[in-house]
Parts: structure tokens; sequence; C-alpha cells
């Protein structure tokens, strides 16, 4: 990592977890492979930032734990990157083995329990496919109806900010943006 960190995949220590490494890499992982529109690519911080956005606006009050949780989801990526669901599911267990032993290090770092209850992954599993549902429309050319297919109903969200949080950010600007929502996340 640019920290210097070095993490072991077979078995990840939280001590060589640094947000700023996570920030960095998710900023430039691109979601969808890169198959979307606009100047930059729509990158996983991006993503994540959304989901943790919609999560917000349906539970409301959202506490620190939930909300680090939230945008926490796919912090895996800055180490493995991010794959189709399709293809994940041909690989089977040995990416999701990974995956959980990456996840679990990097919720002990940040003070979450290494799983998550089932209610709130359930919670962040709709924020996700809902902000997958606008992902696919604003940038990845599904029509809605198809859209609505894989992944469900729209959010409602104000049209700036979902103007906002689809619209592709550089990557210094959803590394900066990922950053500063980590750090109030983590105040609370």
């Amino acid at each position: 990592m640019l920290s210097g960190r070095r993490l072991d995949l077979v078995d990840p220590s939280p001590l060589d977890v640094e947000i700023e490494d996570i920030a960095h890499g998710l900023a430039r992982v691109a979601r969808w492979n890169g198959q979307t529109t606009g100047a930059h690519i729509y990158s996983v911080a991006q993503h994540t930032l959304l989901v943790e956005e919609i999560g917000r606006r349906r539970a409301g009050d959202v506490d620190r734990r939930l909300g680090l949780a939230m945008l926490l989801h796919d912090a895996p990526e800055y180490v493995i990157g991010d794959m189709i669901s399709p293809f994940k599911a041909i690989i089977g267990d040995a990416y999701k083995g990974v995956e959980k032993r990456l996840l679990s290090a990097i919720h002990l770092r940040f003070g979450l329990p290494p799983e998550l209850p089932a209610d709130i992954e359930r919670m962040i599993k709709a924020a996700d496919r809902a902000s997958a549902f606008l992902e696919a429309t604003r940038l990845a050319g599904f029509s809605p109806s198809e859209a609505r297919r894989f992944f469900g109903a729209p959010p409602t969200l104000p049209a700036t900010v979902e103007h906002d949080f689809t619209t592709p950010w550089s990557a210094a600007a959803a590394e900066r943006r990922f950053l500063e929502r980590f750090h109030k996340l983590a105040a609370l």
C-alpha cells in the first residue's frame, strides 16, 4: 500500500489497514468494469458514498457504527478490485472467503464487529441495490424496466443529490470526499 503497509490476503491484520489506503484505492477502482458514461470512471469510493447517503436517508438517525458500516461495505475492493456479480458467482467461495477476511479486518480496525448483525446487512444490501439502480440507469445504459428487474425500485433522492452522486467525480475528488465523510462519521 502507499502507506507502506503490507496486507496479508490469507490472514489480514487490522493493524495493516489504513483509511487513506482504502480511500486512495477505492477512488481508483471502477464500478461496472469502467463501462459507464462520463469524463471519469465511476469509482467504488463514489458508490460507497451513494450507498451511505441512501441508507442514511432511509434509516434517519445514523450512529457512528451504522454510518461506518455503510461507508465501508465495499472496502475490501481497495485491495481486490471490483468484480461484477456474475463473475463473483463463477469464482464462488474462494473470492467470498478473501473478501470476508478483509472486511472483518477492516471492521475491527475501525471499531466495528467482524460480522455485522443480519438486520444491518439487509439495510446495507437494500441501499446497495438502490444505488445500483441509479448507477445502471444513469451511467451504464440500462433502461428503467431492466434495472428494476435486477435491482428493484429506485431510491427517492432530491434531484440535486441524485445528480451529484451519479456524475462521476475525478479520483482526487472521490478520495477527498470519501475521507471527509469517513472522518465525519468517525467523530460521531
